[in-house]
């Protein structure tokens, strides 16, 4: 049986290596009921560790060449630099992996805020995909509309507009909540200074990126526009994408679609993205394709 001495070893060890590594430089109290000897000298009032400032640190030991190793460190996000513990990682990084996991973790399975539809009069449909469990196992019931969401947009929504543009959660409820209030004013003003015919905007609970066609098959829009959140990476879950095509039809595919992505502050500007696909819109309409049609239209037409 282990004995309380060799437990306060372990604390002590434990204490030791955490502060060799920079986190923490005090003890104080909050090991109290494990430790009541080590109450006065123990502080686990951390730093946050996600900071810039732990992210950028090398935990490599003894580098060769530290300035090289540094460079490379600030060329990429990429986990590099990190160090080892035996087979595993070290302590810091190891933490600021599993915080980045569950940022992943909540950007999949958060709700949307109903006061952010409210602020832009978007009422809510749902497609196939009964919850989110099923929506991320099952890609093919998010590119259909539910049937209560096909008689809602049979009933509220304009037909036969130039622009039908929609709003969805996609992977990332987050990225929504980061990104529309910047981006939605801008297409929407950038239409309408352009006399272009809008439909009425919604949002989709569940929605992949291929709902574009079956939203199409209601409205019967010249182009029709989606603002999805995107697959969220390891800490990262506000970046959001538009996709958009040209008349889609049930069989469209990607090839038929074009996309601007990585919308996010930080990646591409919201403001800016927000114009660049007003222009890409006009461009749609003007030669009547998107996609790879379009480009080699457009590249013909360069010629």
């Amino acid at each position: 049986m282990i004995t309380q001495q060799q437990i306060d070893a372990i604390i002590d060890a434990v204490i030791a290596e955490l502060q060799r590594q920079g986190v923490g430089n005090e003890r104080g109290s909050a090991l109290h009921a494990i430790a009541p000897s080590h109450a006065s000298e123990l502080n686990l009032d951390l730093p946050d560790i996600t900071t810039s400032e732990y992210r950028t640190r090398s935990y490599v030991e003894n580098t060769r060449k530290p300035d090289v190793l540094r460079a490379l460190m600030s060329t990429t996000p990429s986990r590099i630099g990190i160090g080892h513990a035996g087979p595993r990682y070290r302590n810091i990084p190891q933490f600021i992996f599993l915080a980045d996991h569950a940022v992943t973790q909540d950007a999949l399975f958060k709700e949307i805020d109903p006061a952010l539809l409210q602020q832009f009069n978007l009422f809510q449909v749902q497609t196939q995909a009964s919850n989110r469990q099923e929506y991320l196992l099952r890609p093919d019931l998010g590119r259909k509309l539910s049937d209560a969401a096909r008689k809602t947009l049979q009933e509220k929504c304009v037909k036969n507009p130039d622009v039908q543009l929609y709003v969805s959660d996609g992977l990332s409820a987050a990225a929504i909540e980061h990104n529309l209030r910047d981006i939605f004013p801008v297409i929407q003003q950038g239409l309408q200074q352009a006399g272009l015919k809008m439909g009425t905007p919604f949002y989709v609970k569940y929605g992949r990126v291929g709902l574009l066609n079956d939203v199409n098959s209601i409205v019967d829009a010249k182009v029709v526009v989606t603002l999805i959140g995107e697959r969220p990476g390891l800490g990262r879950a506000e970046a959001a994408s538009v996709y958009m095509g040209y008349r889609p039809q049930p069989d469209s595919s990607d090839a038929d679609r074009d996309v601007v992505c990585n919308i996010f502050n930080g990646g591409t500007n919201p403001l800016e993205a927000g114009a660049y696909v007003v222009e890409y819109i006009k461009r749609m309409l003007k030669h009547q394709a998107s996609g790879i049609k379009l480009k080699l239209i457009e590249q013909g037409a360069s010629k």
